[in-house]
């Protein structure tokens, strides 16, 4: 006779925040917030914190059932195997009851709190993370990332769409400049850590293509991001202060993407201008989106 599994210890709240993927959430929760101040109108706080809970929710559910599907995969990659799924801290079956709850509750409040408009990007986002980035383009294609980090472009329109119930030209600008930034971000964390993409059996584009073709592909994407991250301030959207700060940031921004574009294939330990890209992108992002707040309420 076969002896039971052991039963798992019940996991603590710690796990459940980590299905949530603080880290992502926080760039999540600050270009929504951003795009929810850029908007013409002002919103009542409580209305506005009610808001950001929902895309902080939205997105830990996306997160959540992300880890779900893709247990097995970070079991075998170092960077994620200390998660609470692989390190058996924690049951897909729990994993995937919090996802889907979470996910539920998130787009029911902001529709019922603020608006159909907000809740319906809101519920878009988290399908097109969870099914067309995870579950159909990740281990499929190393475009995975290009297509589906437009999952990750979407919390500037839900914010813009909270406040006003509506979305214009601004968010969609706003939702093009993270959708472009995302694959030259993206690539130069796979860079130096491409091994265990490799391990792991998913596609990402230097597993697949190689390294000189990745460096290649982050210059080219870092052009149209640059007209894009630019293009709000010389068509009237905003002012000079979000113009200076996204123009000298993105002078930066190519700096670097074009030292890791001109280089010839390294060691992952030597990949020192990958990291310092992967790491100023963080930067760039949070800094420009910050002036376009700025420029709303200061100018």
């Amino acid at each position: 006779m076969t002896p039971a599994s052991p039963l798992l210890p019940p996991a603590d709240w710690r796990d459940f925040l980590a299905l949530t993927k603080p880290r992502v959430l926080t760039l999540v929760v600050f270009t929504g917030l951003c795009g929810m101040l850029a908007a013409p109108v002002t919103i009542h706080p409580v209305l506005g914190f009610t808001a950001i809970l929902c895309i902080a929710l939205g997105a830990g559910a996306a997160g959540a059932l992300n880890q779900w599907y893709e247990a097995d995969i970070d079991a075998v990659m170092k960077r994620t195997m200390g998660r609470p799924l692989p390190a058996g801290r924690m049951d897909r079956q729990s994993a995937l009851h919090f996802g889907v709850g979470l996910g539920a509750f998130s787009v029911i409040l902001m529709g019922l709190a603020l608006n159909v408009a907000a809740a319906a990007i809101l519920t878009i986002s988290i399908l097109f993370y969870v099914l067309i980035y995870t579950v159909w383009l990740k281990r499929r294609t190393p475009q995975n990332i290009v297509i589906g980090g437009a999952a990750g472009a979407f919390p500037p329109l839900i914010g813009w769409a909270a406040a006003t119930g509506d979305v214009a030209l601004l968010p969609l600008l706003l939702f093009m400049f993270v959708f472009l930034w995302t694959p030259p971000h993206f690539w130069a964390l796979a860079l130096f850590v491409k091994t265990d993409y490799a391990n792991a059996g998913v596609p990402m584009l230097p597993v697949v293509a190689g390294e000189k073709v990745t460096r290649h592909q982050i210059g080219l994407y870092t052009i149209p991001m640059a007209i894009v991250a630019v293009a709000p301030w010389p068509l009237g959207l905003t002012g000079a202060i979000y113009g200076v700060v996204s123009s000298v940031m993105t002078a930066w921004f190519g700096v670097l993407a074009w030292r890791v574009a001109r280089r010839t294939t390294a060691a992952e330990d030597k990949m020192l201008p990958e990291k310092a890209l992967f790491k100023f992108s963080v930067l760039y992002l949070f800094v420009v989106f910050g002036a376009l707040v700025a420029d709303r309420w200061i100018a």
